[in-house]
């Protein structure tokens, strides 16, 4: 069985695949299974966190419809559990202001638009 640092590196590295793959990535986070995108993954005060574009599952603060500016997710690494990545089968979900600066991460070691 890992350690708390061997899954959470794992999950780090699994994370970071489905960003360059494009990928799905399905995972409990508080309480709610989340079906959701990653677009950046990296580090903020020495945490590994990642930004996903949640667009199925359940939160706790609700999800509005798939495309909404309002489904996105600033995530800690190390509080997911039960992670896997599907296949993206169809449509990339995002929001029209993914482009403005996030605060989930001050450094990235992956975004979607540089892993293009």
């Amino acid at each position: 069985m890992a350690t708390g640092a061997q899954a959470a590196n794992e999950t780090y590295r699994m994370i970071r695949q489905a960003i360059i793959d494009r990928d799905i990535v399905v995972a409990t986070y508080h309480g709610h299974v989340r079906e959701m995108c990653p677009h950046v993954l990296g580090m903020k005060n020495g945490r590994a966190q990642a930004l996903f574009y949640q667009f199925a599952g359940g939160s706790t603060v609700g999800l509005e419809p798939d495309g909404s500016p309002s489904n996105w997710r600033c995530v800690i690494i190390d509080e997911l559990s039960e992670v896997s990545i599907r296949k993206l089968l169809g449509e990339w979900h995002t929001a029209s202001n993914y482009s403005k600066p996030q605060t989930c991460v001050d450094r990235a070691t992956v975004d979607v638009e540089t892993s293009v």
